[in-house]
């Protein structure tokens, strides 16, 4: 295969990946009005969200589609070598690791994203703020975005796009490891939560080309979610920023450097375990 095609294979497993979602999205929409009995002209024009529950049966259902897909057409190969290797100290830094990076990821979004957006992007961002609520909030949030969203997201973003991309261009790993983490915090949606998905995104691409294996980002994915989820569940409004949990900047400032010193060294081990 022409090596040249790579980068539009890449970006073609992210529109893939997409357009699953809109249309499981619209399907369960059409299927959700149907069995309600609201399904008049007037009415479908004027639905432009989602009950909560066809939220989290589209996710669900779009999530097993995209892992499906994915692996059964090997376009991300799963294969047990990573794992016959027991990598358990490679995973077990990657748990810590998560846990020490959220805290200094959300910090620097904080304190580097604008204050005021251009309406059309600020609806953007409300209707993706509130999609993730509804299924943060519901029965069945904590399967989809904690654990069926790593794998799906794994397989595509690392798998599937980034190995095309190092296929490409191996001499110059780091800039195609930034490459998918831009496709990946774009694929997200909401320009407010951009800089978290890019910082993710080069660990996890990073780890990926260390190891070859998605297993250690699935992990990754799986804690930060986690921890996400459960701040939300502690802490359900969404404007809530770090100083307000902690009540003062100070006391942000002194969290995030505790996390660092959490973070840093799971980093370095992660350095010297990751062998592919």
């Amino acid at each position: 295969m022409n090596k040249k095609l790579n980068p539009l294979i890449a970006i073609a497993f992210v529109l893939i990946f997409l357009a699953v979602q809109v249309i499981v999205q619209v399907t369960v929409m059409f299927v959700d009005l149907l069995m309600s009995g609201h399904l008049s002209q007037e009415q479908l024009q004027q639905q432009t969200t989602m009950s909560t529950t066809a939220l989290i049966i589209s996710e669900v259902v779009s999530s097993i589609v995209v892992i499906a897909l994915f692996t059964i057409f090997k376009w991300s190969p799963v294969s047990r070598e990573f794992f016959n290797k027991r990598p358990w100290g490679v995973l077990f830094w990657c748990a810590i690791a998560s846990v020490g990076l959220i805290l200094p990821s959300m910090y620097f979004q904080e304190v580097t994203m604008p204050e005021q957006w251009p309406d059309f992007i600020q609806k953007l961002i409300d209707e993706a703020t509130e999609a993730l609520s509804q299924i943060m909030s519901a029965t069945g949030g904590y399967a989809v975005i904690c654990l069926l969203a790593p794998i799906a997201e794994e397989l595509v973003f690392r798998g599937a796009a980034l190995r095309m991309l190092l296929q490409w261009k191996p001499e110059h790993r780091w800039l195609m490891i930034l490459l998918s983490a831009l496709l990946f915090a774009v694929a997200h949606m909401n320009p407010a939560q951009f800089i978290h998905p890019v910082l993710i995104g080069l660990l996890l691409g990073w780890m990926y080309e260390r190891t070859g294996s998605v297993l250690p980002g699935i992990i990754y994915h799986w804690i930060n979610n986690t921890v996400a989820y459960l701040l939300f569940r502690t802490y359900p409004d969404p404007d809530m920023s770090l100083v307000d949990i902690f009540g003062s900047q100070s006391h942000a400032i002194m969290a995030v450097g505790f996390s660092l010193l959490i973070a840093v060294p799971a980093i370095y081990q992660l350095n010297l375990r990751m062998r592919r």
